[in-house]
Formats: C-alpha cells, structure tokens, sequence
C-alpha cells in the first residue's frame, strides 16, 4: 500500500511522465476515453496540461501549483484534469500546440490549454506561476458557468484555424518546377541573414543544435562550392563541441544552450537530438577528417551505450534536467574536486576546462573548451597525443566520482522514431570508423524494433516500456525507422532490412498519404480521431515527418526500383517550393532534399568478396547524394540496381548509375570518386 498522501489515475500508467505526477493532490486522468467521457458526463471544460519527462518547467510548475493543495481543489472543483506526455501524444500536442499559436501565445512547454467538454480550445499557454494559474483557473470556472457563449464563440473561431488543411493555409499546390543550384544557393543567403559569425550558429539566444540546417549548409558547400555555408557549418560544430552544452566529461549533448556562447545548457539530454548529431558529425569528418568530430562522435555513442540503452537493445527517450531538485547539479564541478581527483594533473585540466571559483555560479563550474587541442597543446609544449592521454585519464577518474552522485532522471520508455534517428547515426558512424561495437549496437537495435515493435500485422507502434509496446505509430516514427533500416541495409547489403523498409513503407503511403494535397497526415487512418487531423510540413529540431518521408521515398525508390515513390517524393518538395523561397530557415531538411533534386542521385552498386569493407572505404568521402547496393560475386538478389552486376577480373568493382543510365564499371574506389565528382560538376 503506497505511503503517499494522494495518488491519481496516473498511477496505473506506464509513462515516467505521467508516473512523476501520480501522487500530485490534482486528480489527473490520462488522456482517453474515460477522461473524455468524464468531461461531456459532467459537462465540465478540460484542462489538458502536456509536457515530457525532462522539462525543467515542467517540474518547476508541478512544485508550484500541482502539489498545492489549495490550487488542486480549485482545478479539482471546475475541471476535468487531463495529463499528456507529448513523446507518447505528439498528435494530442500537436493539435493543442497550434491552436496556441492561433491564439497568438508563444508556443512551449509545459502547455497548458482550457478545453470545451467536447475537446475545442478555447485559452491557453505555457508556465504560469502559482497565484496567476489559481486565479485563472478560477476565471474560467465562474466563465464556463456564467458565460459559456463566448467561450463557444472563441472555440469556433480556433476551430476553423485548427481545420484549415496546411496545404491551403501555405500556398502549397503541385508544380512542374525544377530546383537549381541557384536556388539552393538563394536559399543559403537567407538563412545567413542570422548567422553569429564569431560562434556559430544563429544570432540569438537560446541557440538549439538544429541538425537539419547544418547538413543543409555541409550540402551547399558541396554542391556550389560554397566556402561560406561550409565554414559556418564547420565553425558551429566546433564551437558546439566545445561548448557546455556538450557533455566535456561524459559526452553528448544537451538540449540547448540558454546563452549566444554554447555555454550554459540546458541540461536534459535527449535521444533525438543525440541520434541527429551523430549523423551531422559523421558527414562532418567526412568532409574534414577533424579528430574532434571523431572523438565527439565516440564519446556521445558511449554516452549512448552506458547510459540509454536497454537490455532489449532499445535505446531510452531522455535524461532529466535536474538531480536532488537542482538543475545541472549532476554535471557541475569545484576546481577543488579537480583538485583532488586529478592530483599533478589539475592545473592542467582546469585550465583545459576553464574552471573557475564559479564560471556559472559561485562554486560552480560547466567545464567547457574555448580553443582546439592543437592550439592549447601548442600553448603547453605537448604533443596532441601526450594531451589526448592526460584528456582521457582525467575522464575515467572523473567519471568514477561522478557516477557516485545523484543520477538525474531517467526517461525510459522507448520511442519508435527516436530509436529510428540513433539508428542512422550509428550506420554512419560504423561506416566510417569501423568499429565494431557500433555495428553491434545498430543490429541489436534494429533487432529489438523489428520484433517488439513492429505488430504481426506489420503496423508499428510508437511506444514501447515495460515489456508492452503500445500506441499506434506516427509519421514521425514511420520515416525515422524506414530510414534507419534502409541506411542498415546500405552498410551490411543485408536485404531483410530492406524489405522491413519497403513494407512499412507501403503502410505509411496507404495510411498517412492524401491524394487531395500531396502530403501525408501525421496519424494513422486507423487511429484514434482527434478534432482536426494533422499534417506536419515545417521542420523543427526533428525534421517534419513530411520532409523525412519525401526523402525515405526517394532513396528507397531508387533502390527498389519504384518510380512512382521517386515521384511521391518530387512532388512533395515542388510543393514546397513557395516556403522554400521565402522562408527555407522553416523547412531546412526540405532545403537539402531539394538540392538532392538538383542533380540526379549517384546509385553505387559495390560486387566483391567483402563488399561492406568497401562500403567504409566509400564512406570516407562526402557524397551527400547517393544510395548503396552491393553483393558478393555470384550471389542471387532481387535488388533491380544488383541485375547482371558481376566483378571483373576477380576485382572488387563498382558501377555508378544516374537515372538508369550507367558508368562504366571501375575496381578502384578513387576511380569511383573521380566519376561522381565529375557528374557533380556538370
């Protein structure tokens, strides 16, 4: 029997979100049939209140209002109080969080929106402090009752908001145009009206690693020879890598930094940023062979392994902000306590990580890196590799007296989509290096989401805790896992993950597209039915569902030979053509399958007796515009690329297509090389 003084409906949840507010004196429903029902029964408005695990906001108004007795008898009295994990609802925050923005707030989370009994919004907005939520709440109570016209007046007018198609409220129709690179490089020139020029990044705080605009940008430098978006690019990912908001110590990053420098983070570290930020890096070396790009790349993937992987193979959402009620605390540090962990190598580690008597407050310190290690072992009279030992020594003994502190939280449901980003990135980064235990915990990702999460009927879920994997699978989660799979494929030329690729595939164009307009819907025809069905076309710090389709469909009908999905994908980002114009900082996943339009795509076919050790040779170069297929000499496949492919003179030989018209065969990759980068030049 639980010791608690209160415990609600969330307790019967499996979300550590909701679970985090299950002893809170509100009497919180999850959201579902009985808390919708509730609602019209006692003809009471809702307040559906959304956030996620590692929020600091979150946590912060929970302490405030949600343990207040005084303020949960007032919500208790005139509500129906409804609770949503947006990681586990993104179609339930996606409908709330826009018809926020129509009322003309600011968008964030926590989100809290007042609600009609039949689910219409009619107020709304993020954190408010204490004594404003209790007379607000108030308000609305004396409204709902006195007043309730206007509040049906409001929610009519955010309904036609809320029920307007995308399509028609953008401008976006069907278009025969064709990208340039001219275009593109327009659309570079807008997203540099922003750019820090000295740190990197936009011109503003907060700064949010947005990996979709710097692979944007690595591909317009490659694509027009474009040494300024290159140069930005590069300069934001060393500044990031050396930034707080990157974990010195420990590796990966945090969300966001809440200052212009890279600094002071944000201290929740969430998968999906981690999953993009592989990806960025790896393209990165490739493109410079930076040793800082590998060593950030090796640690956050160590992150990863150490402290967001389960057993299953499935790799967890998040880690919190907060440790003991106390933001950072976890990660921060006294030079004391270097002092005192790295003995004769404290002087130099301090100054390594800019310790202070308080960089950030008094007696506390974010360890960051201001310079390169070729600039700071130049300034010390070491040798890079003499520096990287004293580095990597004073991280296992820090590490060793971190890890006996208060762990932060820890969210450990698994998320479809989520997993299916950290799986592209871990195919990249196997590509490149090697190594094995990169691979190792790629398949025994792929694995674990192919068999707990992925239904018999071939439908996947979104969610997957406790041995159960529940609710149906978004868009989002859809395009995320088919381009992890099919990025699988292209390093280990096994054709099952392939084909898991092409089945949900087939799903996701049977039970999101719409004929009407070109996009697809962000839920399932066969889920639950929300007041407006929703598409979702701009990218955010994950790419819209959308864009990452219209690039899943691409590179998968070219690799198995489906024109009609190539189209698809041409279609959907011609339609994109006006908000790419004006404003391609929105849609900077959609700028970069654009440019993927502007030249035909490379399709490389690899034969030999180890085909994936070719494969790494191949990735050592920045060929942003490619797909991969390859076999062993003599095997049969059904891939229409591997048709009639053969090694010649018992060499490992590689062809190179475009648009079906084909190279002739080469047995070197420099030789493969030399013919891309002559086609890209045309």
């Amino acid at each position: 029997m639980s010791d608690k003084k209160f415990t609600n409906k969330l307790a019967e949840t499996s979300s550590p979100y909701l679970l985090q507010h299950a002893h809170n004196p509100v009497d919180w429903l999850p959201w579902g049939p009985e808390a919708l029902t509730k609602a019209k029964q006692e003809d009471k408005p809702i307040i559906v209140s959304i956030g996620y695990s590692a929020c600091h906001w979150c946590h912060v108004m929970e302490r405030e209002s949600f343990e207040n007795e005084d303020i949960a008898a007032i919500m208790n009295a005139h509500f129906v109080c409804i609770k949503v994990d947006r990681e586990e609802r993104p179609d339930v925050d996606q409908v709330y969080m826009e018809a926020v923005h129509a009322m003309g707030l600011q968008g964030g989370w926590p989100l809290n929106v007042f609600l009609l009994p039949d689910q219409r919004p009619f107020y709304g907005g993020t954190y408010f402090p204490p004594k404003g939520w209790a007379q607000l709440c108030n308000q609305i109570g004396r409204v709902f009752k006195e007043q309730r016209a206007e509040l049906e007046k409001s929610a009519e007018g955010f309904m036609r908001s809320l029920g307007q198609a995308e399509a028609e409220k953008y401008g976006l129709t069907a278009n025969d145009r064709k990208f340039t690179k001219a275009q593109l490089n327009q659309m570079f020139a807008k997203h540099a009206e922003n750019f820090d020029l000295v740190k990197g990044g936009n011109n503003r705080a907060p700064k949010f690693p947005m990996p979709s605009v710097y692979r944007f940008l690595l591909f317009e430098g490659h694509l027009n020879d474009n040494t300024k978006a290159t140069n930005h690019a590069l300069n934001t990912l060393d500044q990031m890598a050396w930034g707080g908001i990157y974990d010195q110590i420990g590796g990966g990053f945090t969300r966001y930094s809440t200052d212009m420098d890279w600094f002071v983070p944000h201290f929740e570290k969430m998968l999906y940023d981690n999953g993009q930020l592989v990806t960025l890096y790896c393209e990165a070396y490739q493109k410079t062979q930076n040793p800082l790009y590998k060593n950030t790349i090796y640690q956050t993937i160590d992150w990863l392994a150490r402290e967001l992987t389960d057993k299953s193979g499935g790799f967890y959402s998040a880690l919190d902000a907060d440790s003991e009620g106390e933001e950072g605390k976890f990660y921060l540090w006294t030079m004391e306590e270097f002092e005192q962990i790295l003995g004769l190598d404290a002087e130099l580690l301090i100054e390594y990580y800019n310790l202070t008597a308080g960089n950030w407050e008094p007696g506390k310190n974010i360890p960051y890196r201001a310079i390169s290690d070729e600039e700071f072992a130049k300034i010390h009279q070491l040798d890079l590799e003499e520096l990287d030992d004293i580095v990597q020594s004073a991280h296992i003994r820090l590490m060793a007296v971190r890890d006996q502190r208060v762990r932060p939280g820890l969210d450990d449901k698994i998320l479809a989509g989520w997993n299916g980003l950290m799986l592209k990135g871990l195919c990249g980064a196997y590509a490149l290096f090697g190594e094995e235990k990169f691979i190792t915990l790629a398949r025994s990702n792929a694995h674990f989401l192919c068999e707990q999460m992925i239904s018999d009927d071939g439908q996947l879920f979104r969610t997957h805790k406790n041995g159960k994997s529940t609710i149906d699978g978004y868009l989002e989660d859809y395009t995320s896992v088919i381009q992890g799979l099919t990025a699988l494929y292209q390093i280990t030329f096994d054709i099952h993950w392939l084909h898991i690729a092409e089945k949900l595939t087939e799903i996701a164009v049977d039970q999101f597209y719409d004929n009407a307009d070109g996009f697809f819907f962000f839920t399932s025809s066969k889920s639950e039915k929300l007041i407006a069905r929703k598409k979702e076309i701009f990218d955010n710090v994950i790419p819209s569902s959308n864009a990452m389709m219209a690039e899943a469909l691409l590179d998968l009908g070219i690799l198995l030979d489906k024109e009609v999905w190539v189209e698809m994908a041409k279609d959907m980002t011609n339609r994109m053509d006006r908000i790419l114009n004006l404003a391609p900082q929105d849609v900077s996943n959609w700028s970069r399958v654009a440019g993927r339009l502007t030249y035909p795509t490379a399709e490389i076919v690899i034969v030999g007796d180890k085909p994936q050790e070719e494969v790494q040779k191949l990735a050592k170069h920045y060929i942003p515009n490619k797909v991969v297929a390859g076999m062993k000499p003599g095997e049969k496949s059904s891939l229409p690329l591997l048709e009639g492919r053969t090694a010649i003179d018992g060499q490992p030989t590689f062809y190179l297509c475009y648009n079906k018209a084909c190279q002739l065969p080469v047995n070197s990759i420099d030789a493969l090389i030399e013919q891309i980068r002559l086609s890209e030049s045309q």
